[in-house]
């Protein structure tokens, strides 16, 4: 079991902000939470992490209770800028979890470049938006989590950057990393996942696999005669655009599925687009009349 959430309730005084959360996550995938703000996306993640207690429930991650600190070999926390020290530079945030964690300090410099960090020496008040959510990926990613948690990691990122943590998501998550990503990116959250909890008010309205049936995929390869190979000796239906891209429907192919057929073959996505949103369509069900997100 990679995440065991059972009844979790938090209560802020006398107001309850979780109203008896479930949920269950047995094999590795990644999962998103959608909700407004106020929804308890952030409570529900320093719940899972022992940083706020709870007043009901149980919540297991990766087989052991939330508020054993030896989860934290195996589960990491991709919280907002506000845990960085200004006054240190981000290799001494590294340094400091590597000593922490007893992993050695040579794991910092492959874990900077493949974040695409070069920044390491100067201290972390002069980092960009950017610059600051790079150095908490690297920082969350650098113990090789089983189960990584990410409350709105994309925020400030450009476009550039958005692809390239887009990226290394899917790389951790076609490793075996389970992934819970809390963000209003539902663009982004489309090209990540179909599995999406959405939450109001404290709970969660559903658990979604969106628009399956209908769901059609142009994906950017490193090299998509290989990928072309690949796929026609598995039998599986697919097209290539005029920009050389690996078109495929979610009915032939599911799309974890052929995250996974890349990687096995050392075939880097570059790219994702998926032509028609589910995510987005099913907020504004869901939320229709919220203003805020």
């Amino acid at each position: 079991m990679i995440i065991h959430i059972e009844n979790l309730k938090k209560r802020y005084k006398k107001e309850w902000v979780l109203k008896g959360i479930n949920i269950n996550v047995d094999t590795p995938q990644i999962i998103a939470l959608v909700g407004p703000n106020g929804s308890g996306k952030t409570t529900l993640l320093n719940c899972m992490t022992n940083l706020l207690s709870i007043n009901e429930g149980k919540v297991q991650l990766v087989g052991k209770n939330h508020n054993d600190p030896s989860i934290f070999k195996e589960v990491s926390y991709h919280q907002d800028n506000r845990i960085l020290y200004g006054h240190l530079t981000g290799y001494d945030h590294l340094k400091f979890i590597c000593n922490v964690q007893k992993i050695p300090l040579k794991a910092i410099d492959p874990v900077c470049e493949r974040v695409g960090i070069n920044y390491l020496k100067k201290q972390v008040r002069y980092y960009s938006l950017g610059m600051k959510q790079h150095l908490l990926l690297a920082m969350a990613i650098i113990n090789q989590p089983k189960l990584l948690l990410l409350d709105e990691p994309l925020n400030g990122l450009d476009p550039t950057s958005a692809i390239t943590m887009r990226n290394i998501l899917l790389d951790l998550y076609a490793e075996g990393t389970t992934i819970l990503i809390s963000s209003h990116n539902l663009d982004e959250i489309d090209r990540l996942t179909n599995t999406i909890f959405f939450m109001k008010d404290g709970s969660i309205l559903e658990e979604s696999l969106l628009d399956l049936n209908n769901r059609h995929y142009e994906v950017l390869v490193s090299d998509w005669n290989k990928a072309k190979q690949i796929l026609n000796e598995k039998g599986i239906a697919f097209s290539v655009t005029n920009q050389n891209q690996i078109a495929f429907s979610e009915n032939d192919l599911n799309l974890q599925t052929f995250i996974h057929l890349m990687n096995d073959n050392e075939i880097i996505i570059e790219d994702i687009d998926k032509k028609k949103i589910g995510a987005e369509k099913r907020y504004q069900e869901l939320f229709e009349g919220i203003g805020s997100t």
